[in-house]
């Protein structure tokens, strides 16, 4: 203990006596270094991207909107209708079943309607030329 006092009195540089102290942090500062160097080339190799005008943006986020909007309504209309075949096929009660049967139907309407909506976009947007919306 008193070895140990004394060595840090003296200032002999070991980190409580042990000698592999300072080697063991030596890496923070090359570390440090390459994170940033990696960093500083990321943000400077990035190149900004430009739409053609507002309505290229616009058309590039709706697309993505409806496209994550038609997946998950396409997953959940064919969970739903699973669910409604399966109380058709194994329901005691006619009661279910035709619940099960009406259910069905607005299932099937309504992801048609979702499709349809689509493809009503997709034709409205090639009829209406550009020109009418530049200045």
């Amino acid at each position: 203990m008193f070895k140990l006092i004394r060595q840090l009195h003296k200032g002999t540089g070991n980190q409580l006596g042990n000698p592999s102290a300072g080697k063991m942090t030596e890496w923070i500062p090359q570390f440090m270094f390459i994170c940033f160097l990696v960093a500083g080339l990321t943000a400077f190799m990035i190149q900004p991207v430009f739409a053609e005008d507002i309505f290229t943006m616009a058309k590039d986020a709706m697309q993505k909107v409806y496209n994550d909007v038609i997946g998950i309504a396409t997953v959940a209309a064919v969970v739903c209708s699973a669910v409604c075949l399966f109380l058709m096929n194994f329901s005691k009660s006619g009661r279910t079943v035709d619940e099960s049967r009406i259910w069905l139907k607005r299932i099937i309407i309504c992801w048609a309607v979702l499709m349809a909506l689509g493809a009503i976009v997709n034709y409205m947007e090639e009829l209406v030329p550009k020109q009418e919306f530049t200045s």
